[in-house]
């Protein structure tokens, strides 16, 4: 309650819940707007998290918190995308230097251990108090939109409490306040569970494509294969948490039996050593039913966190922050614009989740496998597909008539295949259809 907490131990103007890439990214430009920052990280970095796979439309972001040296040190250069499916003779791989705008012609794979890290003392040096082994327990918000009052606890078990103006949560899908406001909801047009590992030793390609993420399609899903600077790489398989269900294995037998029946994957691991645990992520696609109040915002994950098929979630949060720290910003300079200014930004974290989900719904049907398998630049469709990999969708690169007419090709196509279509969304139905998460995928 509110009269526990009537003396802070400490003040700030905005306090950031979370230390992966989207709060480091808020938490560096309000501290650089001249904001008294203070970030609670639950872990201490360096710590483990996947998600290795970075895009094109990355880069600029890290040229403006100056990280840019930094990350290309640790990084896999990925030039494109490859994506390979039982159901046809051929792989078919996507450049990004063929994207509409042709100056981010790659990216980045990384380690996410040092990614993050990278990020957190960045946004110590540029001003910002970062508390890691912090664990937020509890949060009350003032009166007359005053800010909030926070406690948290250290992990040598000292609680701490710190009053806040403006209160930031990116604490990635653990959304402490979308759990606390109860507005953390199951997404019902998707739903997805996943098993990882780090292999060494496994076949790349030569040359440039050595970097090159792959989608391998399965029958019930998907895998992810996504080389690293040191020879390792990160596997993982997307699927259906009913079918995660029928597990009678141990997780670890059960993934390596997966990738068994991917045999283009199995291939590629052939010889190749798991090095890592197998790791588990139960039914994980998800959004909140709000995006802000008055006085606090969700950010990149703490919001939503959808299928990672298009390798989305990272520049996601980072963008997610720069249009927070905008926001919160201004509703603290200027609070006759706040409104004005929550609902831009609103609009603004809406937006890359919402074109992205358009196409994770469809992945695994059989026209959007046709139509990725051999991609034509008619209404230069291909070209817009290619800027939406790269992540290119929140600037001023005119893609947005192509993709609606790469749209229509789609819904014209399923049309023609009605029967065909049909089947595959009964199947999809079926495919997504809930089961209750008791988080025993990752047990022994």
């Amino acid at each position: 309650m509110l009269s526990d907490l009537n003396h802070a131990d400490q003040s700030c103007d905005v306090l950031v819940i979370g230390g992966g890439p989207a709060g480091t990214t808020a938490a560096t430009l309000m501290a650089q707007q001249g904001h008294r920052v203070t970030v609670l990280e639950r872990a201490r970095h360096p710590r483990f998290h996947v998600g290795e796979s970075l895009l094109p439309a990355n880069l600029p972001l890290f040229d403006k918190l100056g990280v840019r040296a930094e990350v290309e040190a640790i990084g896999m250069e990925k030039w494109g995308a490859e994506f390979v499916s039982p159901w046809h003779e051929h792989s078919q791989s996507f450049e990004f230097a063929e994207a509409w705008d042709k100056s981010m012609p790659h990216a980045y794979q990384v380690r996410r251990a040092e990614f993050d890290e990278i990020l957190i003392r960045n946004a110590g040096r540029k001003g910002a108090n970062v508390i890691e082994g912090c664990r937020v327990r509890n949060v009350e918000f003032l009166p007359n939109d005053a800010g909030a009052m926070v406690q948290a606890e250290h992990d040598d078990g000292r609680t701490e409490r710190w009053q806040c103006r403006f209160l930031i949560d990116a604490s990635g899908r653990d959304t402490f306040l979308g759990n606390q406001f109860k507005a953390k909801h199951r997404n019902p047009k998707h739903n997805s569970s996943s098993l990882y590992g780090h292999f060494k030793g496994a076949k790349r390609h030569a040359g440039q494509k050595e970097g090159h993420i792959t989608i391998f399609w399965f029958e019930h899903g998907w895998f992810w294969f996504i080389p690293l600077i040191d020879g390792i790489t990160s596997v993982g398989v997307v699927t259906w948490p009913y079918y995660m269900k029928t597990r009678t294995k141990p997780v670890k037998d059960f993934f390596l039996d997966l990738i068994q029946m991917c045999p283009a994957l199995a291939q590629r691991l052939e010889g190749a050593e798991l090095v890592t645990p197998v790791e588990a992520t139960g039914n994980f696609s998800y959004t909140c039913d709000r995006t802000h109040g008055a006085n606090w915002l969700l950010l990149g994950d703490a919001y939503a966190f959808i299928d990672p098929v298009f390798s989305s979630g990272v520049m996601l949060a980072m963008q997610s922050a720069f249009a927070g720290a905008t926001a919160a910003d201004r509703c603290l300079r200027h609070p006759d614009q706040a409104a004005d200014a929550l609902q831009a930004f609103d609009h603004a974290i809406k937006h890359g989740p919402k074109e992205f989900s358009w196409f994770i719904y469809r992945i695994t049907s059989p026209i959007m496998r046709e139509l990725f398998m051999a991609p034509r630049n008619i209404f230069r469709v291909k070209e817009a597909l290619l800027s939406v990999l790269a992540g290119d969708i929140f600037g001023r690169t005119p893609i947005w008539r192509s993709i609606l007419a790469f749209k229509l090709i789609y819904y014209l196509s399923a049309l023609t295949n009605l029967k065909s279509t049909i089947m595959a969304w009964r199947r999809r139905k079926e495919n997504i259809r809930y089961v209750e998460d008791t988080q025993e995928f990752g047990s022994p």
